[in-house]
């Protein structure tokens, strides 16, 4: 995997409330293929990561969503966690952030619960993705196939379900984003 991703600055766009394994694993992941990556959310300082339901590390943010242009990176992830979406999908600046991506055709993974946000910027219509199950209702209504498989590439976004499915998604999104779109 090194080298895969020199020169390409990854976004994870997370808040309070994250799963703390789906924000640092993916991250472990594309820096060990030579990204550079930001912490971006919706307040400056640090964020409270969640392990499952008890309080995990905090993490420093690295710009504000309001601040991050989504031109200054190559690729996004968003982690899962139950409030972290909740949170970013009621921001504006978060949502902009989020389909900025996707207006520039850039590669992004989206884990868990992660998809509530790209719901809230409206992306998902035409598409095929996984999810946590529970969202599958939401993504449905928003006009996304949903598919119960571990990872799901549609064209540049890469989609997965849970915490146990992150080696097969970090994989997927160094290939991923090795392959499309550049700042």
């Amino acid at each position: 995997m090194s080298g895969q991703l020199n020169g390409k600055r990854v976004a994870f766009l997370a808040a309070d409330g994250v799963e703390q394994v789906e924000l640092v694993e993916p991250r472990k992941a594309v820096e060990q293929a030579g990204a550079e990556t930001a912490v971006v959310s919706i307040e400056d300082g640090e964020i409270q990561a969640f392990n499952h339901l008890e309080p995990g590390d905090r993490i420093k943010v690295d710009v504000t969503a309001e601040r991050a242009d989504p031109s200054q990176f190559d690729a996004l992830v968003l982690p899962g966690g139950v409030a972290n979406p909740d949170f970013l999908r009621g921001d504006r600046d978060a949502v902009r952030f989020v389909k900025g991506f996707f207006e520039q055709d850039k590669p992004v993974g989206v884990i868990c619960h992660g998809p509530w946000t790209l719901v809230e910027a409206d992306v998902v219509r035409g598409r095929t993705l996984t999810s946590w199950p529970t969202l599958q209702t939401d993504l449905r209504n928003a006009g996304a196939e949903w598919v119960d498989e571990q990872v799901h590439v549609d064209g540049r976004l890469v989609s997965s379900r849970k915490p146990d499915d992150l080696p097969s998604f970090n994989d997927k999104i160094v290939e991923v984003f090795a392959a499309g779109g550049g700042a």
